[in-house]
């Protein structure tokens, strides 16, 4: 009877503390508050950087360790290392009240171990895999003394030339909502307070992803009702989730630049989602708000608070002009009290006020950073974000045997494996493509290499892709081309491994023309006139109008930006040790003429049916509407088909659901995972549908041969879509169910919602 009581008693006591835990923060933050001048409670909304790490603006902070001792910075960020933020945070013990800093960084895809960029990682559609990632980054950073991630970013952006499209997870607001859910659980855990998880801080409120003409930090303007049913979903998933923080972007909405947006700060994402945590700005986004043209340092930092913003980024405008503000009676005392208030609640919350030293274990730092668990992490991941765009004839798997010739400038490239934002991350501990293919196939094959072509002879665009000292072009192209084709003369397989250099991609870093830069584009077309079989590699970190390419390429495998591990995980790839299950989470143009291109684009009322071009039709003269590879699309070794689908009922009544059960059978020779999907359409609504929008999707593994029942149930929710006034409404009638294996590959069937 007392082994059943005790766990009984001790659950009891846990829920107990667990309750009583709201009003032992609440006591303790009203007692400091009480003692708080307004110097140092303006202090607690004034985040700092030394420029310990590469920043993302041209300003950093001076006098750091003044302000801290004077209780004038709330947090730090880009200062790693435990010895590090142990010394900081030291100085914020000697400070009169002895509040402890807050220790943030941009921790986007991996810490010290670096894994794909985040739209590589969202081409698994692999949740588990997804929060194992974040998780994995959290015990790794927090090790290292950190305790605040930016992190996730979950824009949504249907705009390929946009850079920071690698930092997302692309253009469908289900999917998106699912890996905003998965990385706030990861990083976050079930207990802030916990030494390895950290806090999440979602970003960028709002709408940053669709950026007019994919220009970074451009204005932004679209309708409120494409704001809800499109851009907003994956914010509020994320917060659902229980994220802690959220930043505001650059951009404007409804001609107010967010950081100065009540609309979005407080009506929005605080009356309506009720959100309880901070909101800190993006990198000086107050001080920006001039350029915005509206107004000096004084007048935006005043609207910035009293649109609902908490801590201000580096720009220090808080710090040094709300007490001006607030005597002229521009903002009031309850305003600063209630910025104050969440800075100091989220300290709480990370266990901070407990020990600020929480997260300075040097035991930690030294036996749990870049240890051999985290590489095999960073391999798995690297492998399943890889996406099978063409396999003719089954070249792939290729064989560890013969000569194999390894020609392009992403082949033995160090610098270029990690990606975007990887600020944790270096280079030198890359596994580059030829190392991992050498290690692959020991003596079994013989392995030849040349580079072929400089990544770019654009002299303009090696200019601007290199700011940071990285270096694009090595020799000249004449000659790399002839070395290329004295290489493959003497192979029986190409593997050309071709893409953008990582600074061509991320923030800051949009692109006009996003094919692949010509001096490849050579290269490949040279390569194909050998006939021998070519297998085209691409790294890159967003979608590329690849027509040509694609053609040129007997097999075509999009790997992304695959981290540390990226030579090794592509070796398990390219000879099947790992058969490739990646879907594409964004589509592919066929040139940048058709962007923006999405699957799940409004009906008009004069579609361009199947087939030719038809005049006065909603088209163009010189391509046609369909993308180069669609959303959702990823080939396997293997085959799968589908079954038709089985509805449980021809009707959905109120309250009862509807199954919809498909035969996935894997007829291929090799076993392997599918994604299996699920879509809905509503062909006659009161306002304008989408033709289709995701609404579920399985991952399974099926050996060879082996047949499985998938099922969808199918609720009044699926079927809800926000009408004129924003509200989410169902309408009776007709609905489709499409399953299968991408956007445009599936099986459908209809039923009745009564």
């Amino acid at each position: 009877m007392t082994r059943h009581f005790l766990p009984s008693l001790l659950l009891i006591l846990a829920l107990s503390a667990s309750a009583q835990e709201p009003a032992r923060m609440n006591a303790l933050v009203n007692t400091l508050m009480k003692r708080m001048t307004l110097d140092e409670k303006l202090g607690q909304l004034n985040l700092l950087t030394d420029g310990g790490a590469v920043p993302t603006g041209s300003v950093v902070n001076d006098n750091v360790e003044k302000k801290i001792l004077e209780g004038k910075v709330g947090g730090l960020f880009a200062v790693t290392g435990v010895a590090k933020i142990r010394r900081a945070q030291e100085l914020a013990m000697k400070s009169r009240l002895k509040i402890p800093l807050i220790f943030g960084l941009d921790i986007i895809h991996g810490y010290r171990t670096t894994f794909p960029i985040p739209l590589a990682l969202a081409s698994s559609w692999d949740m588990e895999l997804i929060e194992k990632s974040a998780r994995t980054a959290s015990l790794e950073a927090t090790a290292d003394g950190l305790n605040w991630t930016f992190s996730p970013m979950v824009d949504i952006s249907r705009d390929p030339r946009w850079g920071r499209v690698a930092e997302g997870a692309g253009e469908d607001p289900f999917l998106g909502s699912q890996i905003a859910r998965a990385m706030v659980k990861g990083y976050q855990g079930r207990n802030l307070a916990d030494k390895t998880t950290m806090m999440a801080c979602v970003k960028h409120f709002a709408l940053y992803g669709a950026a007019e003409a994919g220009r970074d930090y451009n204005t932004t303007d679209m309708s409120r009702l494409r704001m809800f049913e499109t851009y907003l979903p994956p914010y509020k998933a994320a917060i659902d989730a229980g994220a802690g923080s959220i930043m505001s972007s650059f951009n404007d909405v409804d001609g107010i630049p967010a950081t100065a947006n009540k609309y979005l700060m407080t009506e929005l994402l605080r009356k309506q989602w009720s959100f309880t945590g901070f909101v800190v700005t993006d990198y000086t986004a107050i001080n920006e708000m001039t350029d915005h043209g509206l107004g000096d340092l004084k007048t935006v930092s005043a609207r910035a608070l009293d649109a609902g913003i908490d801590m201000d980024m580096v720009g220090e405008g808080f710090l040094t002009t709300l007490k001006q503000s607030l005597q002229e009676g521009k903002i009031t005392q309850k305003q600063i009290d209630d910025a104050c208030r969440r800075i100091l609640e989220a300290k709480y919350k990370l266990g901070l006020f407990t020990d600020p030293f929480l997260y300075c274990d040097a035991n930690r730092a030294a036996n749990e950073i870049l240890t051999p668990d985290k590489k095999a992490v960073a391999r798995e991941l690297a492998a399943h974000a890889m996406v099978l765009l063409k396999n003719d004839n089954n070249l792939l798997p290729l064989h560890k045997k013969g000569t194999i010739a390894l020609i392009g400038p992403m082949v033995d490239n160090q610098t270029d494996m990690l990606g975007t934002w990887a600020v944790g991350g270096s280079p030198n501990r890359a596994v580059t493509v030829l190392a991992g293919i050498q290690r692959a196939v020991g003596n079994s094959a013989t392995i030849l290499y040349a580079r072929g072509a400089n990544i770019s002879d654009d002299t303009v665009l090696v200019r601007n892709a290199s700011v940071f000292g990285k270096k694009l072009d090595v020799g000249s192209p004449e000659q790399q081309l002839q070395q290329a084709l004295e290489t493959a003369a003497k192979a029986d397989v190409i593997v050309a491994v071709v893409g953008e250099s990582s600074e061509m991609t991320g923030e800051a870093a949009s692109r006009s023309n996003i094919n692949l830069p010509e001096s490849q584009t050579k290269l490949l077309e040279a390569l194909a006139k050998t006939n021998k079989p070519m297998v085209v590699v691409l790294m890159t970190g967003r979608p590329l109008a690849i027509v040509k390419e694609s053609g040129l390429a007997n097999a075509l495998l999009l790997s992304w930006f695959g981290g540390d591990e990226s030579g090794n995980a592509l070796a398990d790839v390219l000879f099947g040790s790992y058969n490739p299950a990646g879907k594409l989470p964004i589509t592919f143009p066929r040139n940048v003429g058709q962007i923006p291109i999405y699957y799940g684009f409004k009906k008009t009322g004069r579609p361009q049916p199947n087939g030719p071009t038809q005049k006065y039709r909603s088209n163009y003269l010189d391509v046609g509407n369909d993308p180069l590879y669609p959303f959702g699309f990823g080939l396997s070794y293997t085959s799968f088909s589908y079954s038709d689908i089985r509805l449980s009922s021809d009707a959905i009544m109120k309250g009862q659901p509807l199954k919809a059960t498909v035969t996935v059978t894997n007829i291929g020779q090799h076993d392997g995972e599918e994604v299996v999907q699920y879509y809905i359409s509503d062909p006659v609504a009161s306002i304008v549908q989408p033709v289709k929008k995701l609404v579920g999707f399985q991952k399974l593994f099926l050996k060879k041969g082996e047949s499985r029942e998938v099922s969808f149930s199918i609720t009044e929710d699926d079927l809800k879509f926000y009408n004129t006034e924003l509200k989410r409404v169902i309408e009776p009638g007709e609905f489709v169910v499409f399953i299968g294996t991408s956007s445009e590959n599936n099986k459908k069937a209809s039923f009745i919602l009564k």
